[in-house]
């Protein structure tokens, strides 16, 4: 294979998992606007209906390590075919459930673990194998799957709630899965499998002579439980804000089609944010590029806390810029620092392990959120847990020694 082939090639594995991920993450944060209607189908409280989110996200994150050690002993083959036909049929699931613990082992259980079967883990492995020292750039062009399917799929769960209710939604997405086994099947899995045969040996992280790390010794190094840290802490801010956005706007006075396309269109902020953080990190390194992203989200959460006051678009189009382009921008950069600390043979598991951090934070920020607004009835105290929470991520960096260099 001539290296043109090969590029080409790797171009098509990045469209690929770009794909996987804007389907899969945008139908995660598409839950933001079924949260009212189902909220109202059955009477619940907030804090009940964001359970099923907080259980995908938990689930997410739980399944990350055994979706990491699957893609290590079985390929990306077995992953992603395992992840579509769980999503489909539990997305079939929950356009039929009555009852809350339905949802939560529809859409919380099996969907989480389907979502990470098409997510973060498999593809930032298998795009390791193709881009070798241009990982980050290649991470933050999949990482910006995520702003796409925000912008594609929150306006179009709404507009399919409007004409057939979010049962109907929720039935159309999951036969939308299900079509997409067929071509996913049919792809050349033993050459996307293979990876670039012009990365130098150093860079192909599946088959290098590793250093002998293994998940116990990876867990007694201070760099885990910093990027551990930084996930979870960070995913606690986001994610106790990110499930409620589209009910807070409406609450403040915005119509709901025009808030789930306000908060759409943070997909293309994110589109410049990832791409954006990552040429900073090679203009002015890698610690001041995540420090400046974290100031961008902490204006971001300041500038939503001042719509209740002043619902008006300036704030609104800030908020959206500031904290929209800044959701997983540090995920490229904390996962290429990750694969370059931990590489080797066992990369998947040890790399899965640590992006439990944020499946984890991500399921225990929203179930706080929502417990937050049932006590108080207002936002106040979840912003204010959710700004602590992002500060408190951002602290790694300030102090761990493997992260500052």
């Amino acid at each position: 294979m001539d290296l043109k082939s090969s590029q080409r090639i790797g171009l098509s594995v990045l469209s690929l998992s770009f794909t996987f991920a804007l389907f899969g993450r945008g139908l995660q944060e598409s839950f933001s606007v079924f949260l009212l209607p189902i909220s109202q189908s059955f009477g619940w409280d907030r804090s009940e209906v964001v359970s099923i989110y907080s259980l995908t996200a938990l689930c997410v994150g739980l399944s990350s390590p055994l979706i990491g050690r699957l893609f290590d002993r079985s390929g990306p083959r077995t992953v992603f075919v395992v992840g579509l036909s769980v999503l489909g049929l539990s997305l079939l699931a929950a356009a039929y459930a009555q009852h809350l613990w339905q949802f939560q082992l529809a859409l919380g259980a099996c969907f989480g673990f389907a979502v990470a079967c098409i997510g973060n883990v498999p593809n930032a492995l298998l795009l390791g194998r193709w881009f070798g020292k241009r990982l980050p750039l290649a991470m933050s062009v999949f990482y910006s799957a995520t702003g796409a399917g925000v912008l594609v799929m929150l306006p179009l769960a709404q507009l399919l709630i409007d004409r057939i209710e979010w049962r109907g939604a929720y039935r159309t997405f999951g036969m939308i899965a299900l079509a997409l086994l067929v071509p996913t099947i049919l792809l050349p899995w033993r050459k996307i499998s293979a990876g670039s045969p012009h990365l130098d040996k150093s860079e192909k992280h599946d088959d290098i002579i590793d250093e002998g790390w293994t998940l116990v010794g990876a867990m007694r190094h201070h760099a885990f439980w910093a990027l551990f840290g930084t996930f979870f802490f960070t995913a606690i801010g986001m994610f106790a804000i990110t499930p409620q956005v589209v009910a807070y706007l409406v609450d403040v006075g915005f119509p709901p089609l025009q808030a789930a396309t306000a908060w759409g269109f943070s997909g293309i902020a994110l589109l410049f944010g990832m791409i954006g953080v990552s040429w900073l990190d090679g203009v002015i390194g890698r610690r001041p590029s995540i420090l400046f992203s974290y100031s961008m989200s902490i204006l971001g959460i300041v500038m939503l806390w001042l719509l209740q006051w002043y619902p008006n678009y300036a704030l609104l189009t800030g908020f959206v810029v500031c904290f929209g382009s800044m959701i997983g921008s540090r995920g490229p950069l904390l996962s290429a620092t990750a694969m370059k600390i931990f590489r080797g043979k066992r990369m998947g598991t040890i790399y899965g392990t640590i992006t439990f951090g944020s499946g984890l934070g991500a399921a225990l920020g929203s179930w706080t959120g929502g417990l937050l607004h049932d006590w108080t009835q207002s936002y106040n105290a979840l912003l204010a847990f959710a700004l602590i929470s992002v500060v408190i991520g951002m602290i790694p960096f300030l102090v761990v020694p493997a992260l500052r260099r």
